[in-house]
């Protein structure tokens, strides 16, 4: 699982039940539950989710874009057992005025400043009172490492992981859209429009970024692969997803793109869940191949063949994964 974080770490919980979580702001009822407490009055539920960095496929930007150069690796699929955020806060009462929520953890400042916070992002009320967003106490069926955000996380599938907010201690329900650390500026922001790579933009020309872009991945060969002399089929493997949609189709190519060739993709496990896809092509003699991959969304979207719509932070790069094999002589 692939770690990032905007803060220092803090120190793992000495007593993980009574770890507090306070739910405040537009609730007729606010409410500071303990992790216990938490198990104890609400319905658990266990999904497999999918969860993604919001600058995954940074570094196919061109020119380069500030921060961690992700590849196609800062995504993450688990088992995830916790309680709905949407029963929570059905206790609190959520009043009619509840816009957003604005979410906090105990992950200090990366100055060591008391007074500032090292993230605080949030996720509209219907993203929240989502059946598949929960606060999460256990992954794969163990309590969660603190480097993961133990003992409790919030887990909001197909949106920005920074919106899954680790350690967390209070969800602040809001009556206008959450204006923390990392919901203003550029942070997690996308461009209104199309702007020439590498220019200035205005924080007002920008919009918050929610649901993830559609991507696949080939897991198997891995990139590099020499494969035995006189191989003339390829088997193939991935994984694909679409942030709040599903995947329509994956095809793959051996031309650069001149041909495609459709998988066989498998439906989700659960509904954040990514597909599973294989294939077998045959390869025509020896030699190098490219195996390009591309998935299409349930809105007819594809991925495209680059880093398209450029922004300052590098957010939503999600062109073909392309992997190199070797069919020697």
């Amino acid at each position: 699982m692939f770690i990032r974080n905007n803060g220092q770490i803090p120190e793992p919980a000495g007593n993980p039940g009574s770890w507090r979580i306070t739910v405040d702001g537009e609730v007729n009822t606010p409410l500071t539950l303990a992790v216990g407490e938490l198990e104890q009055r609400f319905q658990p539920v266990t999904y497999r989710l999918q969860m993604e960095c919001g600058g995954n496929g940074r570094s196919f930007f061109t020119p380069e874009t500030r921060g961690n150069q992700w590849g196609h690796g800062a995504v993450h699929q688990a088992e995830w057992t916790g309680v709905r955020l949407a029963d929570v806060l059905r206790a609190a009462g959520v009043k009619p005025s509840a816009v957003y929520t604005g979410h906090f953890g105990a992950d200090p400042h990366l100055s060591g400043d008391t007074g500032k916070q090292a993230i605080s992002r949030g996720i509209p009320i219907a993203k929240a009172m989502d059946e598949h967003t929960i606060i999460a106490l256990r992954l794969n069926g163990q309590p969660i490492p603190n480097i993961h955000g133990a003992p409790a996380r919030l887990i909001a599938p197909g949106w920005p992981a920074s919106t899954s907010s680790k350690w967390l201690t209070r969800v602040w329900v809001r009556d206008r859209v959450h204006d923390g650390q990392g919901m203003t500026g550029h942070s997690y922001r996308l461009t209104r429009y199309p702007i020439v790579p590498g220019s200035d933009v205005s924080p007002e020309d920008t919009v918050i970024l929610e649901s993830m872009p559609v991507r696949s991945i080939i897991t198997s060969p891995a990139h590099g692969t020499e494969l035995p002399a006189g191989t003339r089929e390829l088997d193939l493997r991935g994984h694909a997803w679409a942030g709040e949609k599903s995947v329509r189709a994956v095809e793959v190519s051996i031309d650069y793109g001149a041909s495609w060739e459709p998988t066989d993709l498998d439906q989700p496990e659960d509904r954040f869940a990514w597909q599973t896809w294989r294939a077998r092509v045959p390869l025509p003699q020896r030699g190098y191949y490219e195996v390009w991959a591309r998935a299409t969304d349930s809105d007819g979207r594809m991925q495209p063949h680059t880093a398209g719509n450029w922004n300052p932070q590098g957010y939503g790069a999600n062109p073909f994964h392309r992997i190199a094999v070797l069919v020697p002589a």
